[in-house]
């Protein structure tokens, strides 16, 4: 995946705080989540306002429509798909602006509430949040338990420092020092090559998991660990946030699409969610959004309720 075209200035400083930092009010980073944030206005001020589409509104649950809002849950540590913006509160990001623009095509204002990224499925399914999104894939795993609705395509890449010093071999991790974030579907790959090491008698990958993605970028680039796995966004966002400390190393794989989460069996309320990401792609909003971030090459041409592959 190609690098993201250069974000305005405020909003690329403001990544570069937060993943050199490893701070802000973000996810679990520093332990604190953030106040729950209506962040629309903020971040997609440069962006039209979709028309609220009735026919799609009148498809809501009235326990969701009631209050005027749409509560989103978020892990606001993994830019630029969703973090948080110099004020250390306001949650920003490719999701952000998405997530605004379909609660508007419902008629709803939304609201994005942070939480560790394990934390969100469950929020949903004990009705603490009306929607997830914060890059999920779509997996059978997830789709067991959760209905969701696909908006983005992305892969998983893996970051080195620059140069890659400590000679990385993408195929072969046995032994290394390698980060992923906790809940990720970055988690299983890395078990899933522990077996192999194992299976080849070779000495077990050296696994740190962190909550927020933030923090692991801040571990490659302090040397506590030698690579790190990460959806191919975020890690094409970090390489340029880092200025070069870090770069990608390999290909691209098990590209997926990310999906919007919700309540598993809420039929006419996935049909609303996936009609106003359908209607945003046709309109325009859709692409202009990505664009605004640079992860265009994630398009996607029809958004599907939990599609099969």
């Amino acid at each position: 995946m190609s690098l993201p075209r250069q974000l305005p200035a405020a909003l690329a400083c403001a990544a570069l705080a937060v993943v050199l930092a490893g701070c802000g009010a973000g996810g679990s980073g520093n332990g604190s989540p953030a106040a729950p944030t209506s962040a629309g206005a903020a971040a997609s001020s440069a962006l039209p306002t979709p028309t609220k589409d009735d026919a799609l509104a009148a498809k809501v649950p009235q326990s969701v429509s009631a209050d005027g809002k749409l509560v989103f849950g978020t892990d606001a540590s993994y830019p630029p798909n969703e973090f948080t913006a110099p004020d250390g509160t306001t949650i920003v990001g490719m999701d952000v602006d998405l997530g605004t623009a379909v609660a508007q095509k419902l008629g709803l204002t939304a609201e994005f509430q942070n939480s560790a990224f394990p934390g969100i499925i469950p929020g949903i399914q004990g009705g603490k949040y009306e929607l997830g999104m914060s890059s999920f894939t779509i997996n059978p795993e997830r789709l067991q338990t959760v209905d969701m609705v696909s908006y983005f395509s992305a892969g998983t890449s893996m970051a080195v420092k620059a140069g890659n010093p400590d000679n990385i071999n993408p195929d072969d991790l046995c032994g290394k020092a390698v980060g992923v974030q906790a809940g990720t579907v970055q988690v299983d790959d890395i078990a899933a090559r522990n077996q192999k090491c194992t299976a080849a008698g070779k000495p077990a990958i050296q696994v740190t998991e962190l909550q927020a993605q933030t923090d692991v970028t801040l571990a490659l680039t302090a040397n506590r660990i030698v690579a790190m796995l990460a959806d191919s966004p975020v890690v094409d966002y970090a390489v340029k946030t880092t200025e070069g400390a870090i770069e990608v190393v390999g290909q691209t794989y098990d590209t997926a699409p990310y999906g919007i989460v919700l309540n598993k069996g809420q039929t006419d309320f996935a049909q609303a969610v996936q009609g106003a990401v359908q209607s945003l792609m046709q309109d325009g909003t859709y692409l202009q959004i990505l664009d605004k971030y640079g992860v265009a090459k994630g398009a996607i041409p029809t958004s599907e309720i939990n599609p099969t592959s």
